[in-house]
Protein backbone atom coordinates (compact mmCIF):
# COMPACT_ATOMS: atom_id res chain seq x y z
CA UNK A 1 0.00 0.00 0.00
CA UNK A 2 0.75 3.94 -0.15
CA UNK A 3 -0.43 5.76 2.67
CA UNK A 4 -1.15 8.81 2.90
CA UNK A 5 -2.43 11.86 5.40
CA UNK A 6 -4.61 14.37 3.97
CA UNK A 7 -7.06 17.16 4.54
CA UNK A 8 -10.29 17.29 3.13
CA UNK A 9 -12.69 20.41 4.78
CA UNK A 10 -10.46 20.74 7.41
CA UNK A 11 -10.42 17.36 8.39
CA UNK A 12 -6.94 15.13 8.27
CA UNK A 13 -8.00 11.78 6.60
CA UNK A 14 -6.28 8.60 5.91
CA UNK A 15 -6.09 7.56 2.87
CA UNK A 16 -4.30 5.39 0.06
CA UNK A 17 -2.78 6.31 -3.58
CA UNK A 18 -4.33 3.91 -5.82
CA UNK A 19 -3.90 4.53 -10.03
CA UNK A 20 -6.78 3.96 -12.11
CA UNK A 21 -7.54 4.10 -15.96
CA UNK A 22 -3.97 6.27 -15.64
CA UNK A 23 -5.22 8.41 -13.05
CA UNK A 24 -3.82 8.90 -9.63
CA UNK A 25 -6.52 8.83 -7.38
CA UNK A 26 -6.59 8.98 -2.93
CA UNK A 27 -9.05 6.84 -1.64
CA UNK A 28 -10.37 7.62 1.91
CA UNK A 29 -10.18 5.02 3.61
CA UNK A 30 -11.62 6.48 6.82
CA UNK A 31 -14.94 6.80 4.18
CA UNK A 32 -14.69 3.60 3.23
CA UNK A 33 -14.70 1.97 6.07
CA UNK A 34 -15.01 4.05 9.42
CA UNK A 35 -13.69 1.39 12.21
CA UNK A 36 -9.92 2.32 10.53
CA UNK A 37 -8.17 5.20 12.56
CA UNK A 38 -8.06 8.67 11.17
CA UNK A 39 -4.58 9.59 11.90
CA UNK A 40 -1.25 7.39 10.47
CA UNK A 41 0.34 7.01 13.65
CA UNK A 42 -2.60 5.09 15.09
CA UNK A 43 -2.70 3.38 12.18
CA UNK A 44 1.03 2.06 12.74
CA UNK A 45 0.25 1.36 16.43
CA UNK A 46 -2.81 -0.60 15.83
CA UNK A 47 -0.97 -3.61 14.38
CA UNK A 48 -1.27 -6.12 11.67
CA UNK A 49 -4.84 -6.64 11.29
CA UNK A 50 -5.98 -3.00 11.23
CA UNK A 51 -3.24 -3.15 8.05
CA UNK A 52 -4.71 -6.27 6.75
CA UNK A 53 -8.22 -4.55 6.88
CA UNK A 54 -7.23 -1.15 5.15
CA UNK A 55 -5.68 -3.76 2.14
CA UNK A 56 -9.14 -5.17 1.70
CA UNK A 57 -10.99 -1.84 2.22
CA UNK A 58 -8.60 -0.65 -0.73
CA UNK A 59 -9.47 -3.55 -3.16
CA UNK A 60 -13.32 -3.34 -2.25
CA UNK A 61 -13.89 0.78 -1.82
CA UNK A 62 -16.90 2.48 -3.33
CA UNK A 63 -16.11 5.57 -6.43
CA UNK A 64 -17.88 7.56 -3.33
CA UNK A 65 -14.19 7.40 -1.48
CA UNK A 66 -12.24 8.32 -4.04
CA UNK A 67 -10.80 11.59 -4.94
CA UNK A 68 -8.43 12.90 -7.54
CA UNK A 69 -5.44 13.48 -6.39
CA UNK A 70 -5.18 17.30 -7.25
CA UNK A 71 -8.04 17.74 -5.40
CA UNK A 72 -6.92 16.92 -1.87
CA UNK A 73 -4.11 18.49 0.20
CA UNK A 74 -1.63 16.27 1.35
CA UNK A 75 -0.04 16.47 4.50
CA UNK A 76 3.37 15.51 5.68
CA UNK A 77 3.16 11.02 6.41
CA UNK A 78 2.45 11.38 9.95
CA UNK A 79 1.90 14.56 11.60
CA UNK A 80 3.15 14.12 15.14
CA UNK A 81 5.64 10.97 15.24
CA UNK A 82 6.91 10.70 18.96
CA UNK A 83 10.56 10.84 17.32
CA UNK A 84 12.11 11.80 14.05
CA UNK A 85 15.77 10.57 14.50
CA UNK A 86 18.27 11.99 11.61
CA UNK A 87 21.49 10.25 10.90
CA UNK A 88 24.21 12.53 9.31
CA UNK A 89 27.17 12.01 7.39
CA UNK A 90 25.90 8.28 6.36
CA UNK A 91 26.35 8.02 2.44
CA UNK A 92 30.18 7.50 1.48
CA UNK A 93 30.09 9.79 -1.36
CA UNK A 94 28.82 12.48 0.92
CA UNK A 95 31.81 11.82 3.86
CA UNK A 96 34.19 12.12 0.76
CA UNK A 97 32.64 15.78 -0.50
CA UNK A 98 33.18 17.02 2.86
CA UNK A 99 36.62 15.14 3.33
CA UNK A 100 35.85 13.31 6.66
CA UNK A 101 36.64 10.29 7.44
CA UNK A 102 33.85 7.22 7.92
CA UNK A 103 31.87 7.45 11.14
CA UNK A 104 32.55 4.37 13.48
CA UNK A 105 29.35 4.59 14.72
CA UNK A 106 26.11 6.22 13.45
CA UNK A 107 26.22 10.44 14.09
CA UNK A 108 22.39 11.25 15.39
CA UNK A 109 20.82 14.25 15.97
CA UNK A 110 16.87 14.94 16.06
CA UNK A 111 14.25 16.90 14.14
CA UNK A 112 10.81 17.82 15.69
CA UNK A 113 7.22 17.49 14.64
CA UNK A 114 7.12 21.50 14.08
CA UNK A 115 9.78 20.92 11.02
CA UNK A 116 6.96 18.78 8.91
CA UNK A 117 5.41 19.80 6.32
CA UNK A 118 3.59 17.54 3.55
CA UNK A 119 4.48 17.15 -0.73
CA UNK A 120 3.55 20.69 -1.66
CA UNK A 121 3.72 22.68 1.02
CA UNK A 122 6.11 25.44 1.09
CA UNK A 123 9.46 25.32 2.99
CA UNK A 124 9.74 28.80 4.41
CA UNK A 125 13.14 30.70 4.12
CA UNK A 126 13.35 32.58 7.82
CA UNK A 127 14.48 35.59 7.79
CA UNK A 128 17.22 35.07 10.33
CA UNK A 129 19.46 33.31 8.01
CA UNK A 130 20.91 33.25 3.62
CA UNK A 131 22.46 29.83 4.02
CA UNK A 132 19.65 27.27 4.04
CA UNK A 133 20.13 23.85 2.51
CA UNK A 134 18.61 20.91 1.09
CA UNK A 135 19.24 16.79 1.62
CA UNK A 136 17.49 14.07 0.25
CA UNK A 137 16.87 10.91 2.10
CA UNK A 138 15.28 7.72 2.39
CA UNK A 139 13.13 7.41 5.40
CA UNK A 140 12.40 4.30 7.56
CA UNK A 141 8.87 4.37 9.30
CA UNK A 142 8.77 1.86 12.00
CA UNK A 143 5.99 -0.33 12.54
CA UNK A 144 6.23 -2.07 15.82
CA UNK A 145 7.49 -1.50 19.53
CA UNK A 146 11.12 -2.71 20.43
CA UNK A 147 13.99 -2.32 22.54
CA UNK A 148 17.21 -4.20 21.99
CA UNK A 149 16.08 -5.11 18.55
CA UNK A 150 18.87 -7.49 17.01
CA UNK A 151 20.38 -6.54 13.04
CA UNK A 152 18.60 -9.89 12.12
CA UNK A 153 15.26 -9.22 13.37
CA UNK A 154 15.73 -5.68 12.60
CA UNK A 155 13.22 -5.11 9.21
CA UNK A 156 10.27 -6.81 11.07
CA UNK A 157 9.80 -4.22 12.80
CA UNK A 158 10.07 -1.75 9.58
CA UNK A 159 6.35 -0.95 8.39
CA UNK A 160 7.34 1.22 5.56
CA UNK A 161 9.60 3.51 3.67
CA UNK A 162 9.09 7.68 2.57
CA UNK A 163 10.71 10.37 1.28
CA UNK A 164 12.41 12.80 3.70
CA UNK A 165 13.66 16.33 2.86
CA UNK A 166 16.23 17.42 5.91
CA UNK A 167 16.37 21.12 5.12
CA UNK A 168 19.22 22.81 6.78
CA UNK A 169 20.17 26.29 8.30
CA UNK A 170 23.93 25.91 7.37
CA UNK A 171 25.17 28.86 9.70
CA UNK A 172 22.98 27.81 12.42
CA UNK A 173 24.37 24.16 12.24
CA UNK A 174 27.69 25.67 12.43
CA UNK A 175 28.09 27.13 15.33
CA UNK A 176 28.22 24.67 17.70
CA UNK A 177 29.28 21.11 17.67
CA UNK A 178 25.54 20.11 17.71
CA UNK A 179 23.54 20.58 14.73
CA UNK A 180 20.37 20.36 15.85
CA UNK A 181 19.61 24.11 16.27
CA UNK A 182 19.74 24.14 12.28
CA UNK A 183 17.61 21.39 12.01
CA UNK A 184 14.52 22.36 13.28
CA UNK A 185 13.09 25.89 12.07
CA UNK A 186 9.47 25.30 11.08
CA UNK A 187 8.94 23.62 7.63
CA UNK A 188 12.54 22.31 7.55
CA UNK A 189 11.18 18.45 7.60
CA UNK A 190 9.43 17.72 4.18
CA UNK A 191 8.18 14.26 4.16
CA UNK A 192 6.27 12.27 1.67
CA UNK A 193 3.90 11.85 -0.39
CA UNK A 194 3.22 8.32 1.14
CA UNK A 195 4.38 5.78 3.57
CA UNK A 196 5.00 2.62 0.97
CA UNK A 197 4.41 -0.16 2.85
CA UNK A 198 7.94 -2.20 3.57
CA UNK A 199 6.16 -5.71 1.48
CA UNK A 200 6.08 -3.09 -1.67
CA UNK A 201 10.30 -2.85 -1.46
CA UNK A 202 12.15 -5.76 -2.19
CA UNK A 203 15.80 -4.25 -0.97
CA UNK A 204 15.98 -0.73 0.52
CA UNK A 205 19.41 -0.73 -0.15
CA UNK A 206 19.55 -0.40 -3.99
CA UNK A 207 17.23 2.53 -4.76
CA UNK A 208 18.07 5.84 -6.68
CA UNK A 209 17.67 9.09 -4.76
CA UNK A 210 17.35 12.30 -6.80
CA UNK A 211 17.05 15.87 -5.92
CA UNK A 212 16.83 18.74 -8.35
CA UNK A 213 15.61 22.36 -8.81
CA UNK A 214 13.99 22.91 -12.22
CA UNK A 215 16.36 21.05 -14.34
CA UNK A 216 19.11 21.68 -12.08
CA UNK A 217 20.02 18.06 -10.77
CA UNK A 218 22.06 18.47 -7.50
CA UNK A 219 22.10 15.16 -6.12
CA UNK A 220 22.30 11.45 -8.01
CA UNK A 221 23.20 8.63 -5.62
CA UNK A 222 21.49 5.19 -4.43
CA UNK A 223 20.68 3.63 -1.12
CA UNK A 224 23.79 1.46 -1.52
CA UNK A 225 26.19 4.18 -0.26
CA UNK A 226 24.73 4.13 2.71
CA UNK A 227 27.57 3.49 5.22
CA UNK A 228 25.16 2.29 8.12
CA UNK A 229 22.10 -0.15 6.58
CA UNK A 230 18.88 0.33 7.78
CA UNK A 231 19.47 -3.44 10.34
CA UNK A 232 22.81 -1.74 12.17
CA UNK A 233 20.36 1.84 12.45
CA UNK A 234 17.63 0.21 14.16
CA UNK A 235 19.77 -1.94 16.19
CA UNK A 236 22.30 0.47 17.69
CA UNK A 237 19.54 3.55 17.97
CA UNK A 238 17.67 0.56 20.15
CA UNK A 239 20.20 -0.15 22.26
CA UNK A 240 19.63 3.61 23.81
CA UNK A 241 15.65 4.11 23.01
CA UNK A 242 12.88 2.35 23.21
CA UNK A 243 11.27 2.86 19.39
CA UNK A 244 7.29 2.72 18.91
CA UNK A 245 5.84 2.45 15.95
CA UNK A 246 5.25 5.83 13.74
CA UNK A 247 8.90 6.84 14.66
CA UNK A 248 10.79 7.84 11.68
CA UNK A 249 14.46 7.52 11.20
CA UNK A 250 15.73 9.77 8.01
CA UNK A 251 18.72 7.91 7.06
CA UNK A 252 21.22 10.64 5.73
CA UNK A 253 22.12 12.42 2.27
CA UNK A 254 24.29 11.44 -0.59
CA UNK A 255 26.79 13.57 -2.05
CA UNK A 256 25.55 16.97 -3.36
CA UNK A 257 24.74 19.21 -0.69
CA UNK A 258 24.56 22.58 -1.21
CA UNK A 259 27.04 24.12 1.12
CA UNK A 260 29.72 21.76 -0.32
CA UNK A 261 29.76 23.42 -3.25
CA UNK A 262 32.17 26.32 -4.96
CA UNK A 263 30.20 28.76 -4.91
CA UNK A 264 27.28 27.12 -2.06
CA UNK A 265 23.88 26.71 -3.51
CA UNK A 266 21.35 27.61 -1.11
CA UNK A 267 17.77 27.28 -1.83
CA UNK A 268 15.91 30.73 -3.00
CA UNK A 269 12.04 31.89 -2.79
CA UNK A 270 10.69 30.94 -6.17
CA UNK A 271 11.99 27.51 -6.65
CA UNK A 272 10.42 23.91 -6.66
CA UNK A 273 12.72 21.19 -4.63
CA UNK A 274 11.78 18.22 -6.04
CA UNK A 275 13.36 15.19 -4.14
CA UNK A 276 12.51 11.48 -6.05
CA UNK A 277 13.29 7.76 -4.80
CA UNK A 278 13.40 5.07 -7.04
CA UNK A 279 10.08 2.76 -6.33
CA UNK A 280 8.95 4.94 -3.25
CA UNK A 281 7.64 8.53 -4.49
CA UNK A 282 7.87 12.16 -5.34
CA UNK A 283 8.19 14.90 -2.96
CA UNK A 284 7.63 18.10 -4.27
CA UNK A 285 7.85 21.57 -1.87
CA UNK A 286 7.90 25.34 -3.25
CA UNK A 287 10.22 27.71 -1.57
CA UNK A 288 8.94 31.13 -0.06
CA UNK A 289 10.01 33.77 1.95
CA UNK A 290 8.98 34.23 5.48
CA UNK A 291 6.11 36.61 5.94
Amino acid sequence: MRLVTFLQNGEVRLGALRTQDGQELIVDLNRAEPRLPASMLDFLAAGQRTQELAVEVLQTAPASAMHERKTVALKAVILNPGKIICIGLNYRDHAAETHQSLPEVPVVFTKYPNTLIGSGEAIVLPRVTQSVDYEAELAVVMGKRGRYITEAEAMDYVAGYSVFNDISARDYQMRTSQWTIGKTFDTFGPFGPALVTADEIADPHALTIRLSIGSEVLQDSNTRELIFSIPQLIAYLSSVMTLEPGDVIATGTPAGVGFTRKPPRFLYAGETVRVEIESIGVLENPVREEA
